[in-house]
């Protein structure tokens, strides 16, 4: 945990780490994880909600393979909204498949590491780091913005 922020690490030890090892293909071992997988993700969720930085909405398709809502970031006092949409694709042993970006840290924190440990270490710094540069350089626009140019 090195070379993270205090927020960040303390963010980290909050979300309840998982255990089971499965994937999809495993059947109840896969519920299982399931249950692992929705019970740091409240956590995380509640956690968030209670140091008003609740900033995603994601729900699951019953297998637990397809995940979408919606996230976002404020800006400049404009809340900037974004699909938030992906599959589970799983080797089996319920490591998550993930870019080279993420395989070092998922390497050493597997199965303890879940989604809503991908949400906090993965898409809450994108989100924070590039959101208000793509805004900055006009390549995101905020809803209002679009609106009201169509509308002239």
């Amino acid at each position: 945990m090195e070379g993270w922020d205090p927020s960040t690490k303390s963010t980290l030890t909050q979300i309840p780490l998982l255990s089971t090892k499965a994937g999809p293909r495993d059947g109840a071992a896969w519920t299982q994880r399931l249950k692992e997988e929705y019970r740091s993700l409240i956590a995380y969720t509640s956690m968030n909600k209670s140091k008003d930085n609740d900033w995603f909405r994601i729900a699951a398709n019953a297998d637990g393979t397809r995940w979408t809502g919606k996230c976002w970031y404020v800006h400049n006092l404009l809340k900037y909204e974004f699909d938030l949409q992906f599959d589970i694709p799983m080797y089996r042993g319920g490591k998550i498949c993930l870019t080279v970006h993420f395989k070092p840290l998922w390497a050493k924190n597997c199965p303890r590491f879940g989604i809503a440990h991908a949400l906090c270490l993965g898409l809450a710094p994108w989100l924070a780091a590039e959101v208000p540069i793509l805004v900055d350089s006009g390549m995101v626009k905020h809803k209002d913005d679009t609106a009201s140019a169509s509308e002239s």
